[in-house]
């Protein structure tokens, strides 16, 4: 009986509304609570009103749901709103960062239209937790060298040339090499990445970018290989062990995101003694302090 039930994002949201109409009506669960976590504000679960129906809920409900929006997909109107019933019928409502909570409640767009139900229900930011056991790099199977915070200045040089190896850079120790690991896509940053490597690709530096996402910023990527071939990388794939990898072997992370509600890149470099270089953005704010445990772009552009 005495249980928290933690529902994350939309596709959980239906948690609380069941347990109000089908358990604690019946006298189950009478003192169970539900936290409801956003992770991504930016996908709610916005159906067809019609489909209220399909819930098996009681029409009690339906003002919970109920959500008008200015986009025609699914359906033109009036729809119902997943998450939005999530927030509402939850004990209490939270998400990934402070600063995040706050960019929430800030304004239309960074709510994306529930900022207003998000400042009536209040709202807790709380850094997101990383898997401490798989990003350990005194135990990280994915690399050569095991290092720890008394060993990393002599680990670190050798994981580089690792790491420049395996992606046919050439083999310096003492160029700076600048990691990325990410969806290739706006929210990431990834353009404003590529958009900004021709401009510094001149210095003394090498830049390995791992991941996949939209064609066309895949296929800039890969340009911009053929055009820097001893100075940049880009690995267009999906690949656990090259990411440890880049953790551990380069000096720099770039995490340029649009929008952060937390992320967990910076928090995998900093764990490995690699510099974050973020935006100042969400939990990106909360988790990389300038000058002390990282950097920040500062305006977010491609100067």
């Amino acid at each position: 009986e005495d249980v928290v039930f933690i529902a994350n994002d939309w596709h959980t949201a239906l948690l609380p509304c069941y347990l109000k109409a089908m358990y604690k009506s019946r006298g189950i669960y009478k003192t169970a609570k539900v936290a409801f976590c956003i992770h991504n504000i930016a996908y709610q679960g916005r159906f067809a009103f019609s489909d209220f129906s399909l819930l098996n809920l009681p029409d009690q409900f339906k003002s919970s749901f109920d959500f008008m929006d200015g986009y025609v997909k699914p359906v033109k109107g009036r729809k119902i709103n997943w998450m939005k019933a999530g927030v509402l019928e939850s004990d209490r409502v939270l998400t990934v960062s402070p600063y995040y909570a706050q960019e929430l409640v800030s304004n239309d767009a960074n709510g994306v239209e529930l900022d207003n139900i998000i400042r009536k229900t209040g709202i807790t930011g709380i850094v997101n937790g990383m898997d401490v056991q798989e990003w350990n790099p005194s135990t990280d199977k994915y690399i050569d060298m095991k290092y720890d915070a008394t060993t990393v200045m002599d680990a670190k040089p050798l994981l580089k040339e690792t790491i420049q190896a395996a992606v046919g850079l050439p083999v310096d120790r003492d160029i700076p090499l600048i990691g990325f690991i990410g969806r290739l896509e706006e929210q990431k940053g990834s353009d404003i990445l590529a958009a900004a490597i021709p401009k510094f690709i001149g210095e003394n530096v090498q830049i390995v970018v791992l991941g996949t996402g939209k064609k066309s910023m895949e296929e800039q990527l890969e340009g911009l290989e053929m055009k820097y071939p001893n100075k940049f990388r880009a690995v267009v794939k999906f690949n656990v062990p090259l990411a440890h990898m880049i953790t551990a072997g380069a000096d720099f992370i770039m995490v340029p995101s649009r929008f952060e509600p937390c992320g967990l890149i910076q928090l995998h470099a900093m764990r490995y003694g690699t510099v974050p270089i973020a935006a100042s953005t969400g939990g990106l704010v909360d988790t990389v302090k300038e000058g002390f445990t990282g950097f920040h772009m500062g305006s977010f552009n491609v100067d």
